[in-house]
């Protein structure tokens, strides 16, 4: 338990004694306790506003509440506690807590952070899932380093996690595929053909015709159109998804499981289906089958399998979700663009129409991405003239901008990537900035190296007292909360938006405190204090899949 939990703790306990002692009445709801740290050093070490948050179930004045609550305040950590201006009551903690929290986190090594393993079922991922029919775009950029951070950070946090691409390998869009390809196939022999009007117009199209003419040239002329069609749908199909992997690897994401949508043609569409007829959550009309979807919140019932016989996108979904929740997942999470938000309730109510818990799904829907170049909006490929795509970015920017770019805002804001920003070397580039932070921590241990300096973590911790050093070390201390806070709302970019800020407070700290040159025992302590902030650095960077350089 770090210290902000034990003080949490210690003020509840004691707002529960004045309430024994008949200091404050019983039976009032109250808020919860909460900590901040005060702008000024002078106004202790966290502060408290639970007096004033509570006056009104309490009915007394917020500083007669804050009076209580310090007299019945205890612990080994509190040096003083003042009741301040409106009813605030600031905490003062003694110096050996300070340097005792900084001495756990040395202790804890390089896992400090990793949270220990939950007692709770293993929850799902599943994101990008984008179709294997062309190359991955930005947006699809956005959602990778979101799910992938997102992975990482739950497992961080203690929870089991399977991480999962649904591929969407049926239907239509693999009919346009081969299509498509034997469309441009034709043009480069020489044929005339009309292109058709709704299939993939991108140059890997193209691309992929021109490697079937190089290995193997004309002869599928000679066969017949749905054997030749059969053919390319295969070999696009192939080229696309290893493309696509490529390209996610490269990005610094991998999946547990690929599940590929043609294993649920068409058993199991069809027995869900029939399940849903059993159950009486779907019906026959004109011949077709529809879910009452509207009985589940919906805003009308849906067709999950036409009159002709061929079952929906929708029908596919069910199937693959009633897969996933068979596969006994306590939580199931989906990543999806915010095109799909009309998406949510279909699936949400096709879940309980098979008895499924449709609160053990949750949709996380991921706003787009506008690329800018000079302040101006970047729309198209400078190499194709069509959408942008991950590697291009990837080529850009790089790895690492490209993925904290993505994870710096909610996902569920419009992010804005500045492509100018991404590539500065300078501290108004947040990537830059705090890889800059580890990169000068490892070069003060160069520096330290060349005359003998070594970190101590006796004693001599408690030299620590520099206001500097002090907000370094509760930054420092603050990070297990901030990952399971981050794990249970989801949101990756809390730990972006903490690595930035404690790279901050240790070029503050950087700045004030020199090292190298002072007396043994503080410069050791201070050395100590680096050490234990390159390792957050590191971890944090870590979860977020981006790197933590040496030498920049």
């Amino acid at each position: 338990m770090d210290i902000k939990q034990q003080i949490e703790q210690a003020l509840v306990r004691a707002v529960e004694a004045a309430v024994a002692a008949g200091q404050l009445p019983e039976g009032a709801e109250l808020p919860p306790v909460l900590l901040e740290e005060p702008p000024e050093k002078k106004l202790g070490d966290f502060a408290t506003n639970f007096a004033m948050q509570s006056a009104r179930v309490f009915r007394q004045s917020p500083q007669k509440i804050a009076a209580a609550i310090r007299e019945h305040l205890t612990g080994d950590w509190l040096d003083h506690a003042e009741v301040a201006g409106p009813g605030f009551l600031n905490l003062y903690l003694k110096k050996a807590v300070i340097a005792d929290t900084l001495r756990a986190v040395l202790a804890a090594g390089e896992a400090y952070g990793t949270l220990p393993p939950k007692d709770a079922p293993c929850i799902q991922v599943e994101y990008v899932s984008a179709n294997p029919t062309g190359p991955l775009h930005v947006g699809h950029g956005r959602g990778a380093a979101v799910g992938s951070a997102l992975v990482k950070l739950l497992r961080t946090a203690g929870y089991a996690v399977d991480s999962e691409y649904y591929v969407n390998d049926a239907g239509n869009q693999m009919n346009l595929l081969a299509v498509s390809v034997n469309a441009r196939y034709l043009e480069l022999l020489g044929k005339e053909v009309e292109f058709p009007d709704n299939g993939y117009h991108g140059a890997d199209i193209t691309e992929t015709a021109q490697r079937i003419i190089d290995r193997d040239g004309d002869r599928y002329l000679a066969l017949p159109g749905e054997e030749r069609l059969k053919l390319f749908q295969d070999v696009a199909y192939r080229e696309k998804l290893a493309t696509l992997k490529d390209d996610l690897a490269d990005f610094g994401v991998t999946f547990d499981r690929w599940f590929s949508e043609r294993t649920l043609h068409p058993g199991a569409v069809r027995r869900v289906v029939d399940i849903l007829l059993e159950r009486g959550t779907a019906y026959e009309k004109d011949g077709a089958v529809w879910l009452r979807s509207t009985d589940y919140g919906d805003d009308k019932d849906r067709v999950i399998f036409r009159a002709s016989g061929v079952p929906t996108y929708l029908a596919a979904d069910i199937a693959y979700h009633d897969d996933k929740y068979g596969r006994g997942y306590g939580r199931l999470i989906n990543i999806w663009g915010a095109d799909h938000h009309g998406y949510v309730a279909r699936v949400k109510a096709s879940m309980a129409a098979l008895g499924h818990d449709p609160e053990a799904l949750t949709v996380l829907l991921l706003q787009m991405v506008s690329l800018y170049r000079n302040g101006q909006l970047v729309k198209l490929s400078k190499r194709t003239g069509e959408t942008v795509t991950l590697r291009e970015l990837m080529e850009e920017v790089g790895v690492d901008a490209a993925r904290y770019f993505f994870l710096m805002r909610s996902l569920d804001s419009q992010l804005d990537f500045d492509l100018d920003l991404a590539t500065k070397k300078s501290n108004e580039n947040p990537v830059y900035y705090i890889q800059y932070a580890h990169a000068r921590i490892a070069s003060i241990f160069r520096q330290a190296d060349e005359v003998g300096l070594a970190a101590k973590f006796g004693a001599e911790l408690e030299l620590l007292t520099d206001e500097t050093e002090i907000a370094l070390i509760k930054k420092i201390a603050a990070y297990p909360e901030e990952i399971e806070r981050a794990a249970a709302e989801f949101a990756p970019h809390r730990i972006a938006r903490y690595s930035h800020e404690l790279a901050g407070v240790f070029h503050s700290f950087y700045n004030q405190c020199r090292i190298v040159g002072q007396e043994e025992g503080l410069a050791s302590a201070r050395l100590a204090l680096v050490l234990a902030t390159g390792r957050v650095i590191r971890h944090s960077l870590g979860v977020l899949g981006v790197t933590a350089p040496e030498k920049m």
